[in-house]
């Protein structure tokens, strides 16, 4: 994992540059294979439905692209991780206010006849501190890009090696056992993978690729 969670996926300036050409289909894709899994996951975690997330993804990027003439690049202007933020929040806010308004009825005494209506208690992207989630599912959005680009770098069988021992836990004998590989197959493709991996976290951490 990167040491610096605040220098996470900072966007390279190339690319911001390039999103402003609305014809550079292959750096907006680019942005969305980066970008989309972060969104949704915020979404997802600020409470909205998978129909909603996926509705927040598509007005995100939309507005991204819309916007997108309009921010600078220059550090003094603030981050572009720190503004895809805000964007991502007013969609997400947009989502909630789409949700239809429910009638509450209180009971009261026999005499009473009176409904009351109140207003639809739904979460509030301000309170679930979004700026936490946010910051989590960036990092978890790093790595998982990096994974990526790894897979693509070194062999599926010591990619497989590497993925059983660091994410899913096993110990080397199991994986050894289940794989028919020896301990040093096993040892080395943990340590060459775990070099490439931190190789590409590095270079996402300076720019996004």
């Amino acid at each position: 994992m990167p040491s610096n969670p605040d220098d996470t996926i900072p966007t390279r300036q190339s690319l911001l540059e390039r999103l402003k050409d609305w014809k550079d289909q292959t750096s907006w894709q680019d942005f969305f294979n980066t970008y989309w899994k972060l969104i949704y996951g915020v979404a997802r975690q600020a409470g909205l439905t998978e129909p909603e997330a996926q509705d927040v993804v598509q007005e995100t990027v939309l507005s991204v692209a819309k916007k997108m003439g309009e921010f600078k690049t220059d550090p003094s202007f603030g981050s572009f991780k720190s503004w895809l933020l805000q964007i991502t929040r007013r969609r997400i806010i947009d989502q909630f206010r789409k949700r239809p308004r429910r009638t509450e009825f209180r009971k009261g005494r026999s005499d009473e006849t009176a409904r009351t209506p109140t207003l639809e208690r739904v979460p509030d992207p301000e309170g679930v501190k979004l700026e936490a989630i946010w910051q989590q599912e960036w990092e978890r959005n790093l790595v998982d890009v990096a994974l990526e680009k790894v897979k693509q770098l070194v062999s599926s069988k010591q990619f497989l090696l590497f993925y059983q021992q660091v994410f899913k836990q096993w110990p080397p004998r199991k994986v050894a056992a289940k794989y028919g590989v020896s301990l040093a197959q096993v040892y080395m493709a943990k340590y060459r993978v775990s070099v490439v991996l931190k190789r590409e976290i590095k270079k996402l951490e300076k720019q996004i690729a």
